[in-house]
Protein backbone atom coordinates (compact mmCIF):
# COMPACT_ATOMS: atom_id res chain seq x y z
CA UNK A 1 0.00 0.00 0.00
CA UNK A 2 1.04 3.46 -0.81
CA UNK A 3 2.01 6.05 1.43
CA UNK A 4 -1.21 8.45 -0.02
CA UNK A 5 -3.22 5.24 0.65
CA UNK A 6 -1.99 4.63 4.43
CA UNK A 7 -2.99 8.29 4.60
CA UNK A 8 -6.33 8.62 3.32
CA UNK A 9 -7.09 5.53 5.53
CA UNK A 10 -5.70 6.81 8.11
CA UNK A 11 -7.85 9.84 8.19
CA UNK A 12 -10.78 8.14 7.13
CA UNK A 13 -10.11 5.77 10.01
CA UNK A 14 -9.83 8.73 12.22
CA UNK A 15 -12.62 10.28 11.45
CA UNK A 16 -15.41 7.45 12.34
CA UNK A 17 -16.94 6.97 14.93
CA UNK A 18 -15.49 4.82 18.14
CA UNK A 19 -17.54 1.64 17.77
CA UNK A 20 -17.86 2.12 13.83
CA UNK A 21 -14.24 1.29 13.78
CA UNK A 22 -14.62 -2.29 14.31
CA UNK A 23 -16.35 -3.21 10.66
CA UNK A 24 -13.46 -2.28 9.07
CA UNK A 25 -12.73 -5.40 7.30
CA UNK A 26 -9.29 -5.46 8.60
CA UNK A 27 -10.55 -6.11 11.77
CA UNK A 28 -11.46 -9.46 9.70
CA UNK A 29 -7.73 -10.17 9.13
CA UNK A 30 -6.75 -9.29 12.74
CA UNK A 31 -9.33 -11.70 13.89
CA UNK A 32 -7.54 -14.60 12.25
CA UNK A 33 -4.51 -13.66 13.35
CA UNK A 34 -5.59 -13.47 16.77
CA UNK A 35 -7.30 -17.11 17.06
CA UNK A 36 -4.35 -18.37 15.59
CA UNK A 37 -2.19 -17.10 18.00
CA UNK A 38 -4.16 -18.50 20.70
CA UNK A 39 -5.33 -21.77 19.75
CA UNK A 40 -1.91 -23.23 20.68
CA UNK A 41 -2.47 -22.54 24.21
CA UNK A 42 -5.08 -24.91 23.84
CA UNK A 43 -2.98 -27.67 22.87
CA UNK A 44 -0.23 -27.26 25.76
CA UNK A 45 -2.63 -25.73 28.50
CA UNK A 46 -5.82 -26.90 28.39
CA UNK A 47 -5.52 -30.20 26.64
CA UNK A 48 -2.09 -31.41 28.56
CA UNK A 49 -3.07 -30.37 31.86
CA UNK A 50 -6.58 -32.38 31.55
CA UNK A 51 -4.48 -34.96 29.50
CA UNK A 52 -1.98 -35.24 32.40
CA UNK A 53 -4.15 -34.91 35.20
CA UNK A 54 -6.86 -37.80 34.03
CA UNK A 55 -3.66 -40.29 33.86
CA UNK A 56 -2.81 -39.37 37.41
CA UNK A 57 -0.10 -37.10 37.65
CA UNK A 58 0.55 -34.76 40.64
CA UNK A 59 -0.64 -30.94 40.71
CA UNK A 60 3.53 -30.53 41.33
CA UNK A 61 4.32 -32.55 37.77
CA UNK A 62 1.20 -30.40 35.91
CA UNK A 63 2.68 -26.92 37.32
CA UNK A 64 5.80 -27.69 36.49
CA UNK A 65 5.68 -29.30 33.64
CA UNK A 66 3.91 -25.49 32.80
CA UNK A 67 7.71 -24.35 32.05
CA UNK A 68 6.75 -24.93 28.46
CA UNK A 69 5.19 -22.21 28.24
CA UNK A 70 8.93 -19.75 28.95
CA UNK A 71 9.73 -20.25 25.64
CA UNK A 72 7.33 -17.04 25.30
CA UNK A 73 9.44 -14.85 27.55
CA UNK A 74 12.35 -15.85 25.17
CA UNK A 75 11.07 -15.47 21.78
CA UNK A 76 12.45 -11.74 21.68
CA UNK A 77 16.09 -13.30 21.40
CA UNK A 78 15.19 -15.11 18.49
CA UNK A 79 12.97 -12.20 17.35
CA UNK A 80 15.65 -10.33 15.45
CA UNK A 81 16.42 -13.24 13.12
CA UNK A 82 12.89 -13.89 12.61
CA UNK A 83 12.54 -10.46 11.55
CA UNK A 84 15.42 -10.63 8.90
CA UNK A 85 15.73 -14.08 7.62
CA UNK A 86 13.45 -15.47 4.41
CA UNK A 87 11.77 -18.97 4.18
CA UNK A 88 13.46 -20.19 0.93
CA UNK A 89 10.37 -20.42 -1.61
CA UNK A 90 7.75 -19.52 0.32
CA UNK A 91 8.82 -15.83 0.91
CA UNK A 92 8.77 -15.19 -2.58
CA UNK A 93 5.54 -17.33 -2.86
CA UNK A 94 3.30 -15.64 0.10
CA UNK A 95 5.10 -13.30 1.84
CA UNK A 96 7.56 -13.06 4.38
CA UNK A 97 5.44 -12.90 7.85
CA UNK A 98 2.78 -15.80 6.19
CA UNK A 99 5.86 -17.92 5.29
CA UNK A 100 7.43 -18.30 9.01
CA UNK A 101 3.86 -18.52 10.15
CA UNK A 102 3.01 -21.12 7.64
CA UNK A 103 6.26 -22.87 8.69
CA UNK A 104 5.24 -23.06 12.67
CA UNK A 105 2.12 -24.58 12.07
CA UNK A 106 3.42 -27.37 10.22
CA UNK A 107 5.83 -27.84 13.25
CA UNK A 108 2.82 -28.06 15.30
CA UNK A 109 1.31 -30.19 13.46
CA UNK A 110 3.90 -32.80 13.57
CA UNK A 111 4.11 -32.52 17.08
CA UNK A 112 0.26 -33.20 17.25
CA UNK A 113 0.77 -36.42 15.05
CA UNK A 114 3.07 -37.39 17.75
CA UNK A 115 0.86 -36.82 20.45
CA UNK A 116 -2.09 -38.86 19.11
CA UNK A 117 0.09 -41.89 19.15
CA UNK A 118 1.94 -42.14 22.59
CA UNK A 119 0.42 -42.57 26.21
CA UNK A 120 1.56 -40.26 28.94
CA UNK A 121 1.98 -42.03 32.03
CA UNK A 122 4.57 -44.22 29.67
CA UNK A 123 6.41 -41.41 27.67
CA UNK A 124 6.19 -38.17 30.02
CA UNK A 125 9.38 -36.85 28.92
CA UNK A 126 8.26 -37.31 25.34
CA UNK A 127 5.00 -35.79 25.71
CA UNK A 128 6.85 -32.87 27.47
CA UNK A 129 9.10 -32.45 24.46
CA UNK A 130 6.76 -32.47 21.60
CA UNK A 131 4.49 -29.56 24.43
CA UNK A 132 7.94 -27.84 23.97
CA UNK A 133 8.24 -28.17 19.94
CA UNK A 134 4.54 -26.86 20.23
CA UNK A 135 5.17 -23.97 22.36
CA UNK A 136 8.43 -22.91 20.70
CA UNK A 137 6.84 -22.89 17.44
CA UNK A 138 3.43 -21.13 18.43
CA UNK A 139 5.98 -18.56 19.91
CA UNK A 140 7.61 -18.06 17.04
CA UNK A 141 4.69 -17.83 14.94
CA UNK A 142 3.15 -15.02 17.51
CA UNK A 143 6.47 -13.01 16.61
CA UNK A 144 5.46 -12.70 13.10
CA UNK A 145 1.63 -12.47 13.60
CA UNK A 146 2.20 -9.68 16.44
CA UNK A 147 4.20 -7.88 12.98
CA UNK A 148 1.88 -8.53 10.66
CA UNK A 149 -1.32 -7.50 12.50
CA UNK A 150 0.44 -4.65 13.70
CA UNK A 151 1.43 -3.49 10.24
CA UNK A 152 -2.30 -3.88 9.05
CA UNK A 153 -2.99 -0.66 11.11
CA UNK A 154 -1.41 2.59 9.62
CA UNK A 155 1.11 4.01 12.07
CA UNK A 156 -1.28 7.24 12.75
CA UNK A 157 -4.56 5.62 13.12
CA UNK A 158 -4.38 5.65 17.05
CA UNK A 159 -7.78 4.64 17.42
CA UNK A 160 -7.84 1.17 14.85
CA UNK A 161 -4.56 0.35 16.98
CA UNK A 162 -7.05 0.29 19.83
CA UNK A 163 -9.56 -1.20 18.15
CA UNK A 164 -6.94 -3.75 16.28
CA UNK A 165 -6.16 -4.93 19.76
CA UNK A 166 -9.26 -5.27 20.68
CA UNK A 167 -9.99 -7.72 18.09
CA UNK A 168 -6.70 -9.37 18.59
CA UNK A 169 -7.69 -10.21 22.69
CA UNK A 170 -11.31 -11.60 20.80
CA UNK A 171 -9.74 -13.70 18.45
CA UNK A 172 -6.77 -15.00 20.83
CA UNK A 173 -9.47 -15.93 23.49
CA UNK A 174 -11.68 -17.38 20.36
CA UNK A 175 -8.53 -19.50 19.68
CA UNK A 176 -8.32 -20.84 23.46
CA UNK A 177 -11.73 -20.40 24.59
CA UNK A 178 -13.88 -21.99 21.55
CA UNK A 179 -10.72 -24.44 20.63
CA UNK A 180 -11.01 -25.20 24.45
CA UNK A 181 -14.19 -26.03 24.13
CA UNK A 182 -14.59 -27.92 21.14
CA UNK A 183 -11.10 -30.17 22.55
CA UNK A 184 -13.28 -30.54 25.57
CA UNK A 185 -16.49 -31.33 24.53
CA UNK A 186 -14.60 -33.85 21.90
CA UNK A 187 -12.66 -35.45 25.00
CA UNK A 188 -15.49 -36.14 26.86
CA UNK A 189 -18.10 -37.75 23.99
CA UNK A 190 -15.00 -39.58 22.89
CA UNK A 191 -14.76 -40.91 26.43
CA UNK A 192 -18.09 -41.89 26.91
CA UNK A 193 -17.98 -43.73 23.72
CA UNK A 194 -15.53 -46.05 25.05
CA UNK A 195 -12.39 -44.74 23.59
CA UNK A 196 -9.39 -46.08 25.49
CA UNK A 197 -7.42 -42.87 24.14
CA UNK A 198 -10.36 -40.12 24.18
CA UNK A 199 -7.31 -37.65 23.99
CA UNK A 200 -5.25 -38.89 20.92
CA UNK A 201 -8.63 -38.95 18.87
CA UNK A 202 -9.15 -35.34 19.99
CA UNK A 203 -5.32 -34.04 19.13
CA UNK A 204 -6.29 -35.56 15.29
CA UNK A 205 -9.87 -33.44 15.65
CA UNK A 206 -7.65 -30.57 16.29
CA UNK A 207 -5.51 -30.77 13.85
CA UNK A 208 -8.04 -30.04 11.28
CA UNK A 209 -9.05 -26.95 12.62
CA UNK A 210 -5.26 -25.87 12.06
CA UNK A 211 -5.19 -26.51 8.31
CA UNK A 212 -8.64 -24.89 7.97
CA UNK A 213 -7.12 -21.37 9.82
CA UNK A 214 -3.97 -21.54 7.62
CA UNK A 215 -6.39 -21.94 4.36
CA UNK A 216 -7.65 -18.52 5.66
CA UNK A 217 -4.04 -17.04 6.34
CA UNK A 218 -3.90 -16.89 2.97
CA UNK A 219 -6.44 -14.38 2.36
CA UNK A 220 -4.38 -11.74 4.19
CA UNK A 221 -2.17 -9.08 2.08
CA UNK A 222 1.06 -7.99 3.86
CA UNK A 223 2.63 -4.53 2.88
CA UNK A 224 5.94 -4.09 1.20
CA UNK A 225 8.99 -4.67 3.50
CA UNK A 226 10.98 -2.72 1.35
CA UNK A 227 10.60 0.54 3.63
CA UNK A 228 11.48 -1.13 6.82
CA UNK A 229 14.55 -3.42 5.11
CA UNK A 230 15.93 0.57 4.29
CA UNK A 231 15.15 1.57 7.74
CA UNK A 232 17.22 -1.10 9.14
CA UNK A 233 19.67 -0.96 6.88
CA UNK A 234 20.76 3.01 7.75
CA UNK A 235 20.58 1.82 11.43
CA UNK A 236 22.74 -0.98 10.62
CA UNK A 237 25.24 1.38 8.71
CA UNK A 238 25.16 3.99 11.49
CA UNK A 239 26.61 1.29 14.10
CA UNK A 240 28.85 0.45 11.57
CA UNK A 241 29.93 3.79 11.30
CA UNK A 242 30.12 4.14 15.39
CA UNK A 243 31.46 1.08 15.72
CA UNK A 244 33.44 -0.69 12.94
CA UNK A 245 32.75 -4.17 12.60
CA UNK A 246 32.98 -6.73 10.03
CA UNK A 247 29.94 -6.87 7.46
CA UNK A 248 28.58 -10.39 8.73
CA UNK A 249 29.22 -9.58 12.72
CA UNK A 250 28.10 -5.99 11.36
CA UNK A 251 24.75 -7.50 10.68
CA UNK A 252 24.35 -9.64 13.75
CA UNK A 253 24.97 -6.83 15.64
CA UNK A 254 22.68 -4.34 14.20
CA UNK A 255 19.88 -7.12 13.99
CA UNK A 256 19.79 -7.83 17.39
CA UNK A 257 20.72 -4.49 19.26
CA UNK A 258 19.23 -1.75 17.15
CA UNK A 259 16.01 -2.79 18.11
CA UNK A 260 16.76 -2.69 21.66
CA UNK A 261 18.85 0.46 21.77
CA UNK A 262 15.81 2.14 19.64
CA UNK A 263 13.61 1.53 22.75
CA UNK A 264 15.86 2.96 25.15
CA UNK A 265 16.61 6.10 23.00
CA UNK A 266 13.13 7.05 23.10
CA UNK A 267 11.81 6.77 26.77
CA UNK A 268 15.43 7.12 28.43
CA UNK A 269 17.07 4.09 30.59
CA UNK A 270 14.84 4.77 33.89
CA UNK A 271 11.99 5.23 32.05
CA UNK A 272 12.36 2.52 30.41
CA UNK A 273 13.69 0.08 32.91
CA UNK A 274 10.40 0.79 34.82
CA UNK A 275 8.26 0.48 31.79
CA UNK A 276 9.96 -3.64 31.83
CA UNK A 277 9.35 -3.74 34.99
CA UNK A 278 5.62 -3.00 35.30
CA UNK A 279 5.43 -5.34 32.05
CA UNK A 280 6.90 -8.10 33.81
CA UNK A 281 4.35 -7.94 36.72
CA UNK A 282 0.97 -6.67 35.61
CA UNK A 283 -0.37 -10.06 34.58
CA UNK A 284 1.13 -12.76 37.38
CA UNK A 285 -1.97 -13.07 39.38
CA UNK A 286 -3.22 -13.59 36.49
CA UNK A 287 -1.17 -16.71 35.61
CA UNK A 288 -0.93 -17.90 38.80
CA UNK A 289 -4.71 -18.70 38.96
CA UNK A 290 -4.87 -19.25 34.89
CA UNK A 291 -2.19 -22.13 35.47
CA UNK A 292 -3.95 -24.14 38.27
CA UNK A 293 -7.96 -22.82 37.34
CA UNK A 294 -8.68 -26.15 35.73
CA UNK A 295 -6.98 -28.40 37.68
CA UNK A 296 -8.92 -26.80 40.51
CA UNK A 297 -12.20 -26.95 38.76
CA UNK A 298 -11.34 -30.67 38.15
CA UNK A 299 -10.94 -31.19 42.41
CA UNK A 300 -14.39 -29.13 42.84
CA UNK A 301 -15.81 -31.81 41.16
CA UNK A 302 -17.03 -30.45 37.43
CA UNK A 303 -16.80 -32.22 34.76
CA UNK A 304 -15.13 -31.66 31.34
CA UNK A 305 -18.36 -30.49 30.12
CA UNK A 306 -19.03 -28.54 33.03
CA UNK A 307 -15.60 -26.83 32.21
CA UNK A 308 -16.37 -26.35 28.57
CA UNK A 309 -20.05 -25.09 29.35
CA UNK A 310 -19.01 -22.40 31.83
CA UNK A 311 -15.31 -21.70 31.52
CA UNK A 312 -14.62 -21.80 27.80
CA UNK A 313 -18.29 -20.95 25.51
CA UNK A 314 -19.89 -18.79 28.22
CA UNK A 315 -16.34 -17.40 28.96
CA UNK A 316 -16.15 -16.76 25.45
CA UNK A 317 -19.35 -14.86 25.03
CA UNK A 318 -18.43 -12.64 27.92
CA UNK A 319 -14.46 -11.96 27.01
CA UNK A 320 -15.75 -10.84 23.14
CA UNK A 321 -18.50 -8.39 24.40
CA UNK A 322 -16.45 -6.98 27.45
CA UNK A 323 -13.22 -6.96 25.06
CA UNK A 324 -14.67 -4.44 22.51
CA UNK A 325 -15.96 -2.66 25.49
CA UNK A 326 -12.63 -2.64 26.91
CA UNK A 327 -10.87 -1.43 23.53
CA UNK A 328 -13.69 1.49 23.52
CA UNK A 329 -13.00 2.36 27.09
CA UNK A 330 -9.53 2.29 26.17
CA UNK A 331 -9.86 4.67 23.16
CA UNK A 332 -11.74 7.15 24.98
CA UNK A 333 -9.87 7.05 28.39
CA UNK A 334 -6.25 5.80 27.26
CA UNK A 335 -4.74 2.83 27.67
CA UNK A 336 -2.77 3.89 31.11
CA UNK A 337 -5.74 4.48 32.79
CA UNK A 338 -7.43 1.07 31.55
CA UNK A 339 -4.61 -0.60 32.88
CA UNK A 340 -5.37 0.95 36.35
CA UNK A 341 -9.06 -0.20 36.67
CA UNK A 342 -8.33 -3.57 34.75
CA UNK A 343 -5.61 -4.51 37.87
CA UNK A 344 -8.03 -3.38 40.18
CA UNK A 345 -10.53 -5.62 38.78
CA UNK A 346 -8.02 -8.31 38.25
CA UNK A 347 -7.39 -8.69 42.04
CA UNK A 348 -11.12 -8.33 43.16
CA UNK A 349 -12.12 -11.32 40.61
CA UNK A 350 -9.37 -13.67 42.03
CA UNK A 351 -11.32 -13.31 45.33
CA UNK A 352 -14.47 -14.65 43.96
CA UNK A 353 -12.77 -18.14 43.70
CA UNK A 354 -11.71 -17.98 47.02
CA UNK A 355 -15.34 -17.57 47.91
CA UNK A 356 -15.92 -20.63 45.28
CA UNK A 357 -13.16 -22.93 46.73
CA UNK A 358 -14.58 -22.54 50.87
CA UNK A 359 -18.28 -22.50 49.52
CA UNK A 360 -18.00 -26.00 48.45
CA UNK A 361 -19.30 -27.17 44.42
CA UNK A 362 -21.80 -24.64 43.23
CA UNK A 363 -22.74 -24.11 39.49
CA UNK A 364 -24.48 -20.43 40.06
CA UNK A 365 -21.15 -19.43 42.09
CA UNK A 366 -18.84 -21.18 39.42
CA UNK A 367 -20.28 -19.10 36.31
CA UNK A 368 -20.72 -15.73 38.61
CA UNK A 369 -16.90 -16.27 39.33
CA UNK A 370 -15.67 -17.23 35.51
CA UNK A 371 -17.75 -14.40 33.90
CA UNK A 372 -16.50 -11.41 36.52
CA UNK A 373 -12.56 -12.86 35.69
CA UNK A 374 -13.66 -13.20 32.36
CA UNK A 375 -14.55 -9.38 32.40
CA UNK A 376 -11.20 -8.50 34.26
CA UNK A 377 -9.41 -10.38 32.25
CA UNK A 378 -10.51 -8.84 29.00
CA UNK A 379 -10.48 -5.27 30.36
CA UNK A 380 -6.75 -6.10 31.44
CA UNK A 381 -5.72 -7.70 28.13
CA UNK A 382 -6.80 -5.78 25.80
CA UNK A 383 -5.16 -2.31 27.58
CA UNK A 384 -1.69 -4.49 27.74
CA UNK A 385 -2.12 -5.05 24.02
CA UNK A 386 -2.83 -1.45 22.93
CA UNK A 387 -0.21 -0.72 25.80
CA UNK A 388 2.74 -2.20 23.99
CA UNK A 389 2.04 -2.06 20.09
CA UNK A 390 1.82 1.61 20.95
CA UNK A 391 5.47 1.84 22.41
CA UNK A 392 6.91 -0.28 19.42
CA UNK A 393 9.03 1.39 16.72
CA UNK A 394 7.60 0.20 12.90
CA UNK A 395 11.14 -0.25 11.79
CA UNK A 396 11.68 -3.20 14.40
CA UNK A 397 7.57 -4.19 15.07
CA UNK A 398 7.76 -8.01 14.94
CA UNK A 399 11.39 -6.98 17.49
CA UNK A 400 9.88 -4.81 19.82
CA UNK A 401 6.67 -5.91 20.43
CA UNK A 402 8.41 -9.96 20.56
CA UNK A 403 10.65 -8.13 23.36
CA UNK A 404 7.71 -6.47 25.20
CA UNK A 405 5.44 -9.02 25.11
CA UNK A 406 8.23 -11.82 26.22
CA UNK A 407 8.99 -9.74 29.09
CA UNK A 408 5.23 -9.81 30.10
CA UNK A 409 5.29 -13.58 29.79
CA UNK A 410 8.53 -14.35 31.87
CA UNK A 411 6.61 -13.15 34.85
CA UNK A 412 3.73 -15.13 34.00
CA UNK A 413 5.28 -18.39 33.14
CA UNK A 414 8.65 -18.94 35.02
CA UNK A 415 6.99 -17.65 38.22
CA UNK A 416 3.57 -18.79 37.22
CA UNK A 417 4.85 -22.71 37.06
CA UNK A 418 5.15 -22.72 40.89
CA UNK A 419 1.25 -22.73 41.49
CA UNK A 420 0.97 -26.14 41.96
CA UNK A 421 4.07 -26.43 44.37
CA UNK A 422 2.24 -23.51 45.75
CA UNK A 423 -1.46 -25.06 46.53
CA UNK A 424 0.85 -28.08 47.87
CA UNK A 425 2.59 -25.85 50.30
CA UNK A 426 -0.46 -24.31 51.36
CA UNK A 427 -1.94 -27.86 52.00
CA UNK A 428 -4.46 -28.41 49.44
CA UNK A 429 -6.24 -24.59 50.56
CA UNK A 430 -7.09 -22.88 46.87
CA UNK A 431 -8.97 -19.97 49.42
CA UNK A 432 -5.49 -18.76 50.37
CA UNK A 433 -4.45 -19.50 46.96
CA UNK A 434 -6.12 -17.38 45.28
CA UNK A 435 -5.85 -14.66 48.15
CA UNK A 436 -2.20 -14.40 47.13
CA UNK A 437 -2.99 -14.40 43.76
CA UNK A 438 -5.10 -10.82 44.16
CA UNK A 439 -2.51 -9.52 46.24
CA UNK A 440 0.33 -10.42 42.97
CA UNK A 441 -0.93 -7.05 40.99
CA UNK A 442 -0.10 -4.26 43.70
CA UNK A 443 3.63 -4.04 42.73
CA UNK A 444 3.21 -3.44 38.95
CA UNK A 445 0.15 -0.92 39.78
CA UNK A 446 2.44 0.71 42.08
CA UNK A 447 4.87 1.09 38.97
CA UNK A 448 2.17 2.44 36.50
CA UNK A 449 1.01 5.00 39.15
CA UNK A 450 4.75 6.43 39.14
CA UNK A 451 5.01 6.34 34.80
CA UNK A 452 1.71 7.65 34.35
CA UNK A 453 2.74 10.71 32.51
CA UNK A 454 6.03 9.92 31.63
CA UNK A 455 5.67 7.12 28.83
CA UNK A 456 6.26 8.18 25.32
CA UNK A 457 3.84 6.76 22.96
CA UNK A 458 3.70 7.33 19.07
CA UNK A 459 0.26 8.41 19.27
CA UNK A 460 -1.78 10.12 21.76
CA UNK A 461 -5.40 9.27 21.64
CA UNK A 462 -7.28 12.46 21.56
CA UNK A 463 -9.37 13.39 24.63
CA UNK A 464 -7.16 10.43 26.85
CA UNK A 465 -5.30 10.59 29.80
CA UNK A 466 -2.41 10.21 27.60
CA UNK A 467 -2.61 12.76 25.73
CA UNK A 468 -3.38 15.57 28.13
CA UNK A 469 -0.62 14.72 30.17
CA UNK A 470 1.48 15.77 26.91
CA UNK A 471 0.08 19.19 26.68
Amino acid sequence: MSEANNAATSAASEGKSDFSVYFDRRMLRILLLGIMSGFPWVLIGTALTLWLKEDGLSRSTIGWAGLIFGVYALNWMWAPLVDRIRIPFLTDKIGHRKSWIISMQVLILLALVCWSIINPVDNLKMVIFLGLIIAISSATQDITIDALRIEQIGEHESKSMAAGAAVTVVGWWTGYKLGGMIALFAADYFEKQGVANYWQYTFILLMGLIILCNLFLMLIPEVSATARQQAQLADQQKLGSAVPLPGIVGWFASTILSPMTSFFRKNGMSIGIAILAFIFMFKIGEAFLGKMSIVFYKEMGFSKSDIAIYSKSLGWITTVVFTLIGGWFAMRAGSVKALFIAGVAMAMTNLMFSVLAWSGKSELLFAVSVILDDVAAAFATVAFVAFISRLVDRTYTATQYALLASIGTLGRTLLASSSGAMVDWLGGDWGKFFIITALMVIPSLIVLWFLRNKIVFENKLPGSDEALAAK
